[in-house]
C-alpha cells in the first residue's frame, strides 16, 4: 500500500506520446503509448507489465534502459529526457553474464566502464556478492557448469544493481528457472527491493509471481499495444510466503486471471 500520494513525487520514469513502427510505417506496433512511475522516496516501487506475447512488454523496457529508440516520442528519467550517461541495468530471461569472466569482474564491469579503480570497484562487487549470496563464487567463472541458473542470474542483478540501485529493468528473469529456485530468487529481489527502495519494472507471464511482488500492475494489450488495465495491488509492503494463502491475495490472482483473460479475448474478437 503506497504511502504517498503521486500528485506529490517526482517522476523517476516517464513514456510520453510512444509508437512504435516497421515497414517504413506500415506496421504499427505501439501507439500512443504513456507510462508514468513516480519515485516514492524510502520505498521505492515495484512495477509489473502482464500481456500476451508480442504486446510490446520487452520493447518497453528497451527503451527505459537505452537499448532501442522508438519510432516517436519521448522517454524521460529523473524527469530529463534519456541520454546515454542515463546507465539504468536491465536483466534478461537468458543469462547474460560474460562466461570468460569471474564472478567479481562480471559484477564489476559497469564501474570499470566508468573508470573506477581495481580496488574499488572489487570491493563494492563484492558488498553485492554478499548481499545476493555469492559469497564464496567471486573468483569462479562465470558459467555453467561452475553456477546454476539461479546464481546466474544473481550476477545480473548484483551487475545491475552495482550500476544504477536506483532503477532495475527485469524481463522474465525467473523464466528458466526451475520452481524452488524461482520461488527464491523472489524472495531475494523483494529483499533487495526493500534495502535499496529501487524503482523495479518486471515482466512476467506469471500472474501468481506479478500479485506477490507488485504493488502495481499493468497489462498491455497487443497490435498496437497500450495499457488496458492498471491494478493497484492492495496488499503490505512487506511480504513473505504466508501471504500466499490469505483471502485478499488469492482474490486478487483471480480478479487479475479474469481481467486478463477478458483482454485477450476481447482483442481475438477484433
Amino acid at each position: 500500500m503506497s504511502l504517498f500520494s503521486k500528485s506529490d513525487l517526482p517522476k523517476i520514469i516517464e513514456l510520453r506520446n510512444i509508437n512504435q513502427t516497421y515497414d517504413g510505417g506500415k506496421t504499427m506496433t505501439i501507439k500512443d503509448f504513456n507510462l508514468v512511475i513516480v519515485d516514492k522516496p524510502a520505498q521505492g516501487q515495484f512495477i509489473s507489465l502482464l500481456g500476451m506475447s508480442g504486446c510490446g512488454k520487452s520493447t518497453i523496457l528497451r527503451y527505459i534502459a537505452g537499448l532501442q529508440q522508438p519510432s516517436s516520442g519521448e522517454v524521460f528519467v529523473h524527469e530529463k529526457l534519456r541520454t546515454d550517461q542515463d546507465h539504468v541495468g536491465m536483466v534478461f530471461q537468458q543469462y547474460s553474464s560474460f562466461p570468460w569472466m569471474t564472478v567479481i569482474d562480471n559484477v564489476a564491469i559497469g564501474l570499470q566502464y566508468k573508470g573506477i579503480s581495481e580496488k574499488i570497484r572489487n570491493e563494492k562487487a563484492m558488498e553485492m556478492i554478499e548481499l545476493v549470496g555469492l559469497a564464496g563464487h567471486e573468483k569462479k567463472f562465470a558459467q555453467y557448469p561452475n553456477l546454476s541458473g539461479g546464481q546466474l542470474q544473481r550476477i545480473a542483478i548484483a551487475r545491475s544493481l552495482l550500476t544504477n540501485p536506483e532503477i532495475l529493468l527485469m524481463d522474465e528473469p525467473f523464466g528458466a528457472l526451475d520452481i524452488k529456485t524461482r520461488l527464491q530468487m523472489q524472495e531475494l529481489l523483494l529483499a533487495l527491493w526493500n534495502k535499496f527502495h529501487s524503482t523495479i519494472v518486471f515482466v512476467t507471464h506469471d500472474i501468481n509471481e506479478a500479485v506477490y511482488l507488485s504493488d502495481e500492475i499493468y497489462i498491455l494489450k497487443s497490435q498496437p499495444s497500450n495499457i488496458a488495465h492498471k491494478m493497484v495491488v492492495d496488499l503490505p509492503l512487506i511480504r513473505n510466503r504466508e501471504l500466499k494463502r490469505s483471502d485478499k491475495y488469492i482474490s486478487l490472482v483471480q480478479e487479475l486471471e479474469d481481467r486478463m483473460l477478458h483482454i485477450s479475448e476481447t482483442k481475438l474478437s477484433q
